[in-house]
């Protein structure tokens, strides 16, 4: 019998898929995966903003405390006389400068800043002659007869100083027209001013009123705006402002407390406002303070303590601590804002010599 041999049935590839439960698995660490990027993310990302925040914090104060301090540089350029210091002068805008003085910290009849900063005020002329006055021979009306018209142009912005001993209100006024040989005739009269001295501080004087609002420093010109009006506090065309995050602003008189007689060094600073001439000509130097802050808000506290600053508002502190120790000594009171300790901050400060007054000298009675 012939046998018959049965061909073998191919056998097909042996097919599987994932299980349920692999499929699970691989998904728990696909989402673990994620959630350590997501934190290794957040993280770097927290660190960045601090980072940056801080940098633009110091940029802004830096950018701002210059340009104090290249104002604070020029204070006095075109008033650094004895008669002129501690006048009241009306302006041109119609407010009323309180204390004629290079800088003047806090000045009376300025709407004050932001809670528990300070006000500061800076002036200087920019004439190129006669910056130390022109003797009055005469006087008719408003035409003075002086010793040299040829340190003055049509458009000068003048002081006119009679010789009385106490310091009169006086009146920033203009030169009317072109001197003639012997006169300079002003728009504004100041009476009683023949054997006095007529000022000049130029086209273009400077009467700056920094102040910080709104958490930004701000600038107000009182040449062009009046810097006293309460009404104008709100106003960014008057109250400019030109740098943002500012959050405190203070500022010292450097003094001279030797003699008398003075020696023209600044011995001590603090915050008193000078009440005579010679309290104002021992006034050498000025200590300016920014607290500048990030814009970025942080949940967490990141600022448990207030930061600090060379000062203090109750005891002088010697020029040599100052100067030389660096030890902080009173913290900002940031209180105002409820979430301060939720930002950060950044302090700069700097001591800045009034060379236009160190220039004038040691002054006789003083």
């Amino acid at each position: 019998m012939q046998s018959v041999t049965t061909a073998a049935r191919p056998q097909r590839p042996f097919e599987r898929g994932f299980s349920l439960i692999e499929i699970l698995v691989g998904l728990g660490i696909g989402m673990i995966g994620i959630i350590v990027i997501m934190q290794v993310f957040t993280l770097t990302e927290g660190q960045k903003r601090a980072t940056s925040g801080v940098g633009d914090a110091q940029t802004a104060g830096i950018l701002a405390l210059y340009g104090m301090e290249r104002d604070m540089r020029q204070a006095g350029y075109g008033l650094s006389s004895l008669s002129l210091f501690g006048c009241n002068v009306t302006l041109p805008s119609g407010g009323v400068v309180t204390a004629m003085a290079p800088v003047t910290i806090n000045p009376a009849g300025i709407p004050a800043g932001d809670a528990n900063t300070d006000v500061v005020a800076v002036i200087y002329g920019n004439a190129d002659k006669a910056v130390e006055g022109d003797f009055i021979i005469s006087q008719t009306g408003a035409t003075y007869t002086v010793r040299t018209p040829s340190n003055f142009v049509s458009g000068d912005y003048v002081l006119a100083r009679s010789t009385a001993g106490v310091c009169p209100a006086l009146t920033l006024t203009q030169v009317a027209a072109p001197p003639t040989t012997t006169t300079v005739t002003v728009t504004t009269v100041q009476a009683g001013v023949a054997n006095g001295t007529l000022f000049n501080l130029g086209q273009a004087p400077k009467i700056l009123v920094y102040a910080v609002r709104g958490g930004n420093l701000t600038v107000c010109d009182f040449m062009q705006n009046n810097c006293a009006s309460a009404g104008s506090v709100g106003n960014s065309a008057v109250w400019l402002p030109i740098a943002e995050n500012i959050a405190s602003l203070k500022a010292q008189y450097g003094r001279d407390t030797s003699g008398p007689p003075m020696d023209a060094i600044t011995d001590t600073f603090d915050k008193t406002t000078p009440t005579t001439q010679c309290g104002w000509a021992r006034v050498s130097a000025a200590m300016l303070t920014l607290a500048a802050r990030s814009g970025q808000y942080d949940k967490s506290l990141v600022t448990p303590n207030a930061p600090k600053w060379y000062g203090d508002p109750v005891a002088p502190l010697t020029a040599a601590t100052v100067l030389s120790v660096p030890v902080l000594g009173d913290p900002f009171d940031l209180s105002a804002d409820a979430d301060w300790q939720h930002y950060r901050y950044k302090v700069l400060q700097t001591v800045v010599p009034l060379r236009n007054v160190g220039w004038m000298g040691v002054q006789s009675g003083c």
